[in-house]
């Protein structure tokens, strides 16, 4: 990663975000993560003495808010990521009318909402954004019809924004994480149960981890790699495109 970057991190407190400030500060990048409360943000200053700013998913002004706190701080951004998201596993037949607004609201109009701020902010000088995606958006996998939907949504986004703004030098792209051990998918991986039947569907055989993530979203963030727009990694142990071959 090329030094003296500024990236903004919406959704600084998931564990994926701080994986990738973590990465973003051993390079001597300008941080500014954002939390959707002022406890939260306290507490992300503190741990990457950084900067901080209040943004809610579904209040497109708090997060043109946050962007033009850090523009005014460090003059201009190079780079955002969107990490605020949920995870809901629930079948169609019982997902709520305010469980669907929910999901889609915190994971897709979010992420429009930062694409949108993101690329006002560089439209001269160009920049990149980063996405964050799931394996469920491409592969079918039982209870997941909401999210599913969310996701693959962040991936249409995607893709048209990086056509729309690549004659000025933004890039988008996006991340697919599978089941990554983390405090949103704690449910999953506390149980024996639930953590052996997801990790039998990943080829490499176990959970990932948000610093594996982290080296995806900070690679796809580092201008030596311009030349790539409008494409999704999957990082995901084979869930979305490897068929798990049964053990000789």
């Amino acid at each position: 990663m090329t030094t003296s970057q500024t990236i903004v991190i919406f959704g600084g407190t998931s564990d994926i975000a701080r994986a990738t400030a973590h990465r973003l500060l051993s390079t001597g990048t300008n941080l500014f993560l954002t939390a959707r409360n002022e406890h939260a943000a306290e507490e992300l200053q503190r741990e990457f003495q950084c900067e901080t700013g209040i943004a809610i998913a579904a209040d497109s002004g708090t997060i043109d808010a946050c962007m033009k706190k850090a523009e005014e701080r460090f003059g201009s951004v190079d780079g955002v990521v969107n990490c605020m998201g949920s995870l809901l596993l629930k079948p169609a037949h019982i997902t709520s009318d305010s469980d669907w607004h929910e999901t889609i609201t915190t994971n897709l109009t979010s992420s429009f909402y930062v694409v949108r701020a993101a690329t006002r902010a560089m439209n001269k000088q160009g920049g990149s954004i980063v996405l964050i995606s799931s394996a469920a958006a491409s592969i079918g996998l039982a209870n997941h019809e909401a999210i599913a939907a969310a996701k693959a949504g962040i991936l249409g986004l995607m893709r048209s924004a990086a056509s729309t703004y690549a004659s000025r030098g933004v890039r988008v792209n996006a991340v697919a994480p599978g089941l990554i051990k983390s405090k949103l998918t704690r449910k999953i991986c506390e149980s024996e149960t639930s953590l052996a039947a997801s990790s039998q569907l990943h080829a490499i055989g176990r959970p990932g981890t948000p610093e594996e993530v982290a080296s995806a979203i900070t690679w796809l963030l580092d201008p030596e790699n311009k030349w790539i727009t409008g494409q999704c990694i999957g990082v995901d142990g084979g869930l979305s495109s490897v068929v798990p071959r049964t053990k000789l």
